[in-house]
């Protein structure tokens, strides 16, 4: 049994997402941020960052945070959302570290900045745009060539960048033309385990 320690956010949506796909048994724990759930010492034994989402699993004995972390645990021990092919599997790995290190990092500060900064800042607001501007348009490249980030099956490459794009939508980052990216954005929302991954453990509703 998978123990999920989340709340509503991209990262966290990542993680509930996958568990719907795959179908493994999992207990939902919501740790609300806002009430400063994540900085309690029970959490903070789980991850000493105070970051969601958090798995452990008792039948491995396995504790792991990061999202992109817990995306191929989840993948591997259900044999699912990772392609066979070697071409294909490594398009998804390469897929999944851009999201880690640059779109999650990218879309992050801009929210900050955008939407969550007491003090405006023209400059870092202006940066931030052009940056989410120039990783929409690496995106759409990619999904011009092909249906998913691996190829033509869908995996937790396209998992891990839903989780910022419906965020995205959500605070009014808007990539409407990018036609690719928008089109693949609607192919995975219409998903029924994404339907359900986006409301838990509750729905994201905006800044």
């Amino acid at each position: 049994m998978i123990d999920l320690y989340t709340d509503s956010s991209p990262n966290g949506f990542k993680a509930t997402i996958a568990l719907e796909e795959t179908n493994l048994d999992y207990t939902l724990h919501h740790v609300q941020i806002e009430q400063g759930d994540h900085r309690q010492p029970a959490f903070l034994k789980l991850n000493p960052h105070g970051r969601i989402p958090v798995i452990t699993d008792s039948e491995t004995g396995v504790t792991l945070f990061e999202s992109a972390a817990i995306l191929l645990y989840i993948a591997e021990k259900s044999g699912q959302l990772l392609p066979q092919s070697l071409q294909e599997r490594w398009q998804a790995l390469q897929w999944l570290q851009f999201h880690a290190s640059s779109m999650g990092p990218v879309f992050g500060q801009r929210v900050h900045f955008e939407i969550f900064a007491e003090k405006k800042l023209p400059e870092a607001i202006a940066r931030y745009q052009k940056l989410t501007d120039d990783i929409y348009h690496v995106l759409d490249q990619r999904l011009r060539e092909a249906d998913y980030f691996a190829g033509p099956d869908y995996s937790i490459a396209d998992i891990a960048a839903f989780g910022w794009t419906h965020i995205a939508q959500i605070c009014g980052f808007n990539f409407d033309q990018y036609a690719h990216l928008t089109a693949w954005h609607q192919r995975i929302a219409a998903r029924p385990a994404v339907q359900r991954g986006i409301a838990l453990p509750a729905p994201a509703t905006g800044p």
